[in-house]
């Protein structure tokens, strides 16, 4: 039998999904070539926003209709947040939480004897969770690897239902990443991205800690860059910042979230930093690496926000200059306590509001761009766009865009950067 995959979300999703597909070519079945006719179709489903669950909904329908007679898996973190929520698995045949995608194929056996629907979720534990040491050999159509060292979240934001489907923090053992580095580096692969639900507290309550995550993969053999996926505020502090700048390897680039620029906003949130503890990392990071890049996430119309809050978020933007910002508005989410919260925000403004921070971001982001010409820095080219068209990223995540007649995909060459446009730069290949 075959099979497609259909990820939605985060890296973290991006990386359990080549975990199942290398756990069902384990077991001989095989990837299909034609995704509208797959024996098997699973959809890895993302949960962070009632936008996304809405388009959860609207692909498994249209799988369901474009294949009828197909097998069709959920799994995610919709069923895990929202495991009553039955009118969600309408049409699946499968459903799974996050906690037994190992067990896909013997649930994949049991559905095809039964022909009955099967529902496996099962909570997370609140006290003594463990980690599922499971890991990839491989990551199938990307230059660099994405590795998932820490699961959960114990923040509870106003806004968030994360933790209720990720459940609470726990951490990949360094022999297990020391291992699973190893293997990816042997299949060739260059740079590595650790990611994680809550990457910052990795190792929390063990004798590890995300630093030693990170020695793990400069040390091994055959790895030239590490990248740290979006992570918190929490746990960056000076001492772990410094372990970082010494690897050569480490890509000075930080997706710091703030979500908003307003201490107040960001009480009601109830997010665990103010702006000047973030100002000090911001700081702190830029003191030990330079030409680092710093971008971040941003939400517009929370619950509360006034005119004076949202204002004071662009300008606190403008001050820290971030080189990439992803704004969003703010979405009610049901199950979490700002849903229920007073002084709810209308659409219009959130739009509005939504439109005045991308011009700040875009203006930054232009900014940030312009400020990397005439320097010369290793690409690692991702891939060739059209004839000798090439597309990479720097060290800091810069887009780079060069001309050669080579075969460069895969490869991290130097590339001198001399034109800067929206949302990338231009250079020429140094030989």
């Amino acid at each position: 039998m075959n099979f497609n995959i259909i990820t939605l979300g985060c890296k973290v999703n991006q990386y359990e999904t080549q975990l199942m597909s290398e756990i069902l070519r384990a077991n001989g079945y095989t990837q299909s070539q034609d995704k509208n006719t797959a024996d098997i179709t699973i959809v890895n489903t993302c949960t962070v926003t009632a936008v996304s669950d809405a388009k959860n909904r609207k692909i498994l329908h249209k799988v369901r209709r474009n294949n009828p007679n197909g097998i069709v898996i959920l799994t995610g973190c919709m069923p895990q947040a929202f495991p009553d929520r039955v009118s969600d698995f309408e049409g699946c045949d499968i459903v799974l939480g996050n906690k037994h995608r190992a067990n896909i194929v013997e649930k994949i056996d049991e559905f095809i004897l039964s022909r009955s629907q099967i529902v496996d979720i099962e909570p997370h534990e609140n006290k003594n969770a463990e980690y599922e040491e499971l890991s990839v050999t491989n990551f199938d159509g990307h230059t660099r690897a994405f590795i998932k060292i820490e699961d959960g979240c114990n923040r509870f934001c106003s806004y968030c239902v994360i933790p209720y489907s990720r459940g609470r923090v726990r951490s990949k053992r360094p022999e297990t990443l020391k291992s699973e580095i190893k293997e990816i580096a042997q299949k060739g692969y260059k740079e590595v991205v650790l990611v994680g639900i809550n990457l910052s507290v990795y190792g929390q309550g063990e004798n590890f800690n995300l630093a030693d995550a990170v020695d793990i993969c400069c040390e091994t053999e055959g790895i030239e860059r590490v990248r740290l996926g979006s992570f918190e505020p929490e746990m960056m502090y000076d001492e772990l910042i410094g372990r970082f700048s010494k690897q050569k390897k480490f890509c000075p680039q930080f997706h710091l979230s703030l979500q908003s620029g307003c201490d107040e906003t960001l009480k009601r949130m109830r997010r665990q930093y103010n702006i000047d503890e973030y100002m000090k990392i911001v700081d702190d990071l830029r003191s030990h690496f330079d030409n680092c890049s710093i971008t971040t996430d941003i939400m517009v119309g929370f619950a509360g926000e006034t005119d004076e809050e949202f204002n004071n978020s662009c300008e606190f933007v403008k001050k820290v200059g971030f080189s990439k910002t992803h704004v969003f508005p703010y979405s009610r989410r049901e199950g979490t306590l700002a849903d229920k919260f007073d002084n709810q925000i209308d659409n219009q403004t959130k739009d509005k509001r939504s439109k005045i921070m991308l011009s700040i971001a875009d203006d930054l982001r232009k900014n940030f761009l312009r400020s990397q010409l005439g320097r010369t820095e290793s690409v690692l080219v991702e891939r060739l766009k059209n004839n000798s068209y090439y597309e990479g990223y720097t060290m800091n995540y810069t887009p780079v865009h060069f001309v050669s007649e080579k075969q460069l995909t895969g490869q991290i060459v130097n590339v001198k950067l001399n034109k800067a446009f929206d949302d990338y730069c231009e250079g020429e290949l140094v030989e």
